[in-house]
């Protein structure tokens, strides 16, 4: 009998039977557990279809090992108090708003049924433009910290930009400032050396949320913390989509321009803002924040009511979709978007179309430059489908804008760090902020249609007409949205 061959058959029956159960126990596992068809369709095929590669790469990448549970996580700070109604209901909002946008109530009422955060009264929010104007405005709020600072921010370079907040954040600590800062490991890599060293040089308190080095933890590459939060005192917040870096600068003339939004937050929805950052912080580093000076009474500062949304692939996943996919369904005008990444699933596509089919203007604002290619190929790969029904598209012009905005009827506002992707309406934790404000809410359909002035229209024919190999180009990376 020869040997050699019978263990060399056995080996390969091994081989294959080890395969297979690779293979059928990780498509199982994509099937039973992702909840978007897109995504689950995508892994099986890469799984059968690429033998062991596949299985290993959706081990790796494909399995959401986050487990946050809400008692263990959640920090157990005052809520909102003070002496007045600081806590609304959907039906509060009708004092805030004009009669014609009363059907914006039921979208409050949607928002209440998928977050845990109620609406408050009495905020103000105030729009800064790149950051010529938003780091200025963060640096004069940490330099007149008295008891706390807490950021948190995706990238966080340690460029010209990105010291001036080093050295204002060192100042604070010198000067007795409970201070903590919160990179995402990821973000933290975009330089070097990384901001962190820094801190941690001079004792400044900061942590990384879900390192990534060790080879166990490859999975969380795709499960970051984009969120950019700063609270000085627990009084003024600072969110939006600008992460710390020197780009953002265009008085500064950078090598890599980025157009972006933020926004200064005044009045009670800043303790949403502080809620979210504590449990980031207890989550990373075990420490509760918790007491006073992090949780203050807060006074009204304005007519908005307003909520913070905290989304993420835990407790909160997809409250941001649910917003959104309301909010375009509630319009009764207009619906403005802009993103610069935007991936939507088939059901989005079809609320923006059905919404514009009904006779409300949509409109929506791409950048014509994009820092991530593949993501506007898959983009460009699925805009037949709304310029053709009504749904009007344009592409800004210039340097890449990174501006991230939503607003309905001139009323309700969303602003955050979310795009409209997969990214981050399912894999990444984000956090925005609405509101039912028709003063901010006509100032950022203003500043929207200022873009938009400028903007080049995407056309059906203008998609049509491209060569066959951007078409086929295009749509090849859609087919990689699930993935992207």
């Amino acid at each position: 009998m020869d040997w050699v061959a019978v263990l060399t058959e056995v080996r390969i029956w091994v081989v294959g039977a080890l395969t297979l159960l690779a293979a059928v126990s990780t498509s199982g596992h994509a099937i039973l557990h992702k909840r978007d068809t897109r995504s689950a369709v995508a892994w099986v095929g890469l799984i059968w279809f690429a033998p062991v590669v596949g299985s290993i790469l959706y081990v790796m990448f494909g399995i959401n090992r986050i487990r946050r549970t809400a008692t263990a996580l959640r920090v157990q700070a005052p809520r909102l108090s003070g002496g007045f109604a600081q806590l609304a209901t959907a039906d509060t909002v009708l004092d805030v708003l004009p009669a014609r946008d009363a059907h914006l109530v039921s979208l409050g009422r949607l928002v209440d049924q998928v977050t845990r955060r109620p609406l408050t009264t009495g905020n103000a929010l105030s729009l800064l433009v790149d950051g010529d104007a938003a780091y200025g405005a963060m640096l004069e709020a940490i330099a007149g910290a008295r008891e706390t600072i807490a950021l948190a921010t995706y990238i966080f370079d340690d460029d010209a930009a990105g010291r001036e907040f080093l050295d204002a954040l060192r100042a604070a600590h010198v000067r007795g400032v409970q201070v903590r800062v919160l990179l995402d490991a990821v973000g933290a890599r975009y330089s070097w050396p990384p901001a962190d060293r820094y801190l941690r040089q001079h004792g400044v308190p900061v942590a990384r949320f879900l390192p990534t080095h060790a080879p166990w933890r490859a999975p969380f590459l795709n499960l970051r913390n984009h969120r950019k939060i700063l609270v000085v005192d627990g009084t003024t917040g600072f969110t939006g989509g600008m992460n710390i870096r020197v780009g953002h600068v265009l008085s500064r003339d950078p090598r890599r321009p980025v157009r972006d939004i933020h926004f200064r937050i005044e009045g009670p929805v800043v303790r949403h803002l502080m809620e979210v950052f504590a449990e980031d912080w207890a989550f990373t580093t075990r420490e509760l924040l918790a007491g006073p000076k992090w949780f203050p009474a807060l006074q009204p500062a304005g007519s908005a009511v307003a909520r913070g949304i905290s989304d993420g692939p835990d407790e909160d996943f997809e409250q941001l979709y649910w917003a959104v996919d309301g909010a375009i369904s509630t319009a009764a005008r207009r619906v403005l978007l802009a993103t610069p990444y935007f991936l939507p699933d088939q059901s989005l596509i079809r609320a923006l179309i059905v919404t514009a089919m009904r006779g409300v203007q949509v409109r929506i604002l791409l950048p014509a430059a994009n820092n991530l290619p593949v993501v506007a190929w898959a983009a460009q790969a699925q805009l037949w489908q709304l310029v053709k029904r009504r749904v009007e598209v344009r592409q800004s012009p210039g340097v890449f804008d990174h501006s991230k905005l939503m607003v309905v009827d001139d009323a309700w506002t969303l602003v955050g760090s979310a795009n409209i992707d997969p990214r981050s309406l399912r894999l990444n934790f984000e956090f925005n902020v609405e509101a039912y404000d028709p003063a901010f809410g006509a100032h950022m359909a203003q500043w929207f249609e200022e873009r938009w002035a400028t903007a080049t229209p995407v056309t059906g024919a203008w998609l049509d007409h491209r060569p066959l190999w951007m078409q086929l180009r295009d749509g090849v990376a859609r087919l990689a949205s699930p993935f992207l």
